[in-house]
C-alpha cells in the first residue's frame, strides 16, 4: 500500500520523496527517465536563487534548503561541499540582495578590494552540489527507506490516481503537458566542464554585457557558464556559444586558461512565468485523490528543493504511518 506517489525523479522530485518518507509515509517514485537522464543531472547545482522573485515564501523555501545542504555537508553526504563565492557587480550594489538574510556570513566586500572595473562585490559561503553522485544518494536512500522506483511513462497524471490517495507533480518542463500549465516553458542553460587547475572559489559575473559568466568548481572539475535563454529548446551544444563561455570565463579566473575541456553540455531549465508552482490543485484527480504540484523552479530547483519538499508534505496532508 502507498500514501503518496511522486511523479518525477529529478531533484525535486527525489526530495520531496524523502521528505514524505521520513514524515511517515509510504512513498513510490514513479518516472519517465533514470535520475541521471533528467535536466538535474546536468544543472550546475550552486545554492543561488537565480531568475527568481524575492517574495517571503521563496526566501523561506530557499532558507531552509541552505540549512538542509550545510548540514548534508557538515555530515559528508556524497557531491555537497561549503564553497565561498564571489560575486562581482558592474553597478552599485546599493543595498543587500533580497536573499542575504538566508546566507549566515553574506558580506560585501571593502571598496579597496573590489577589482578594477567593478562597482562592487558580495562574499559569501554556499553549497555547490556535484549532481551525479548526490542523486545516486538520493536513490539509495530511499530505497533503504523502502520507497521504490517504477519507469513508467505518462500521459496524464491521472494515470497513476489508482496507485494512492496523494500525487505529488514534480515532473518539471513536462507539466507544461500533464498540469495543462502554458505559463511553464524551457530555459536553455548551456555549460563547458573542465578539468580543475585548483580552483576552490565559486566566481560570479552575471552582469557581464557578453553574456553571464560564472566557474564554480567541484572536486576534479570546474562548471563554467553559461546562457539562460528562454524558450529555446534545443539541447545540441553550440560549439561558438561553448568557445565563447571558455573565453569569459578565462577572463574572470586566469587560472583556467589551459584547463582541459571535458565536455560541452545542455540542458533544458523547467522555468515557469510567475515562479514555481507549489500548491494543491483545485480539481484534483479521479476518485477525490489529491494533487500536489512542485514544478516550475527553472534554475533554482537545487537551490529551493529541500524547502519546497517541506511544503509539499505540509500540503500532501497524508497521516504519517505509525
Amino acid at each position: 500500500m502507498t500514501d503518496v506517489v511522486v511523479v518525477g525523479a529529478g531533484v525535486i522530485g527525489l526530495t520531496c520523496a524523502m521528505r514524505l518518507r521520513r514524515a511517515g509515509a509510504r512513498v513510490t517514485v514513479v518516472t519517465a527517465d533514470d535520475s541521471a537522464e533528467t535536466v538535474s543531472r546536468v544543472a550546475a547545482a550552486v545554492w543561488y536563487p537565480t531568475h527568481t522573485d524575492g517574495d517571503p515564501r521563496v526566501l523561506g523555501w530557499a532558507s531552509r534548503t541552505l540549512d538542509e545542504f550545510t548540514e548534508q555537508a557538515g555530515h559528508a553526504a556524497p557531491g555537497v561541499v561549503l564553497r565561498p563565492t564571489r560575486m562581482l557587480l558592474r553597478t552599485s550594489p546599493g543595498s543587500p540582495p533580497w536573499w542575504a538574510p538566508a546566507v549566515p556570513d553574506f558580506r560585501q566586500a571593502p571598496a579597496a578590494e573590489v577589482p578594477s572595473g567593478y562597482a562592487g562585490e558580495w562574499r559569501f559561503t554556499v553549497p555547490t552540489v556535484d549532481m551525479g553522485p548526490y542523486l545516486e544518494w538520493l536513490l539509495r536512500q530511499l530505497a533503504a527507506g523502502g520507497v521504490a522506483v517504477l519507469r513508467r511513462r505518462l500521459d496524464r497524471l491521472a494515470d497513476v490516481a489508482d496507485l494512492a490517495p496523494v500525487v505529488v507533480n514534480a515532473t518539471g518542463l513536462a507539466s507544461g503537458g500533464l498540469a495543462a500549465d502554458p505559463a511553464v516553458h524551457p530555459a536553455r542553460g548551456q555549460i563547458v566542464l573542465v578539468e580543475n587547475p585548483g580552483l576552490v572559489t565559486s566566481v560570479r559575473d552575471e552582469q557581464n554585457p557578453a553574456g553571464i559568466t560564472y566557474v564554480h568548481p567541484r572536486g576534479a572539475d570546474v562548471v563554467l557558464g553559461g546562457t539562460f535563454e528562454r524558450d529555446v529548446r534545443g539541447t545540441e551544444p553550440d560549439r561558438d556559444e561553448g568557445a565563447a563561455i571558455l573565453r569569459r570565463c578565462a577572463a574572470l579566473v586566469p587560472e583556467l586558461a589551459d584547463a582541459r575541456v571535458l565536455a560541452h553540455l545542455v540542458g533544458l531549465r523547467p522555468a515557469r512565468h510567475g515562479g514555481a508552482r507549489v500548491a494543491v490543485d483545485p480539481v484534483g484527480l479521479p476518485g477525490g485523490r489529491r494533487l500536489v504540484h512542485s514544478y516550475g523552479h527553472g534554475g533554482a530547483g537545487v537551490t529551493l528543493s529541500w524547502g519546497c519538499a517541506d511544503e509539499v508534505v505540509e500540503l500532501s496532508g497524508v497521516v504519517p504511518v505509525g
